[in-house]
């Protein structure tokens, strides 16, 4: 495992302040232990797109949680067909699933936020932490205005929860209108949910469409009125 300093990551991010220079970086010196995390949202569509313009044996996983819509399978099989790429699918263990249904029932996350995070947990997080034990680092889709958890994050950080491996954020300073415009002037197939709204994409009874004037998130668990909408994934300690 490649192990890097806050001192070498904080050198990268006053060199390095574009998304095509930081993939660049990312393929040079990182791969192919390095893999680009994709819930098949609109930024992963973006960064998906650039990196296979630089390197086209790029890794990409993603989490079969067993409770995604059917569109998101759709555009797994349109990503898969456009840039003849295989794809890393992961799926949750069987004996956490079926005891979390048996003890809690299917629809468990609506009950409480314990709860969620226990499904997000089971259905996510563990199978994340998996293949992250593999890696140097991991690529996300991430954005500074998504959330306030993600609104200090930088290109380049060290992801102390995962070992110390790199997290690499190549579209933080993105604004929602630049991703859209660069969907349309690039020809990038995407899910097709976000014609219908969908502004963050996650399970399928976990996620509705945002009204005009929401926040990009306010569609993710949307039964919850306050707090973090994070699953885990992204929860640094």
């Amino acid at each position: 495992m490649k192990v890097y300093t806050q001192e070498q990551v904080d050198d990268l991010n006053s060199k390095i302040k574009t998304a095509k220079e930081a993939l660049q970086w990312t393929s040079e010196n990182l791969h192919p232990r390095v893999a680009k995390a994709s819930s098949f949202g609109a930024e992963d569509a973006v960064v998906m797109d650039i990196m296979l313009k630089i390197n086209p044996d790029f890794r990409f996983f993603t989490l079969d949680t067993g409770r995604l819509p059917q569109e998101t399978y759709d555009i797994m099989d349109a990503v898969r067909k456009k840039y003849n790429i295989h794809l890393e699918v992961l799926f949750p263990d069987t004996n956490q699933v079926e005891e979390m249904v048996r003890d809690k029932g299917m629809n468990l996350f609506y009950e409480s936020v314990e709860n969620r995070k226990l499904c997000c947990e089971i259905r996510k997080v563990n199978p994340m932490n998996k293949i992250l034990g593999t890696l140097d680092g991991w690529i996300t889709g991430l954005r500074r205005d998504q959330t306030k958890n993600r609104e200090n994050a930088t290109i380049f950080q060290l992801d102390s929860g995962h070992g110390g491996i790199l997290k690499i954020n190549p579209i933080i300073d993105w604004t929602w209108n630049q991703i859209q415009e660069y969907i349309k002037e690039n020809n990038v197939p995407y899910n097709s949910l976000l014609d219908s709204g969908f502004t963050s994409i996650g399970c399928e009874p976990c996620t509705r469409a945002t009204k005009p004037g929401e926040d990009v998130r306010a569609g993710r668990w949307w039964w919850e009125q306050n707090g973090n909408k994070e699953c885990g994934l992204h929860i640094d300690p």
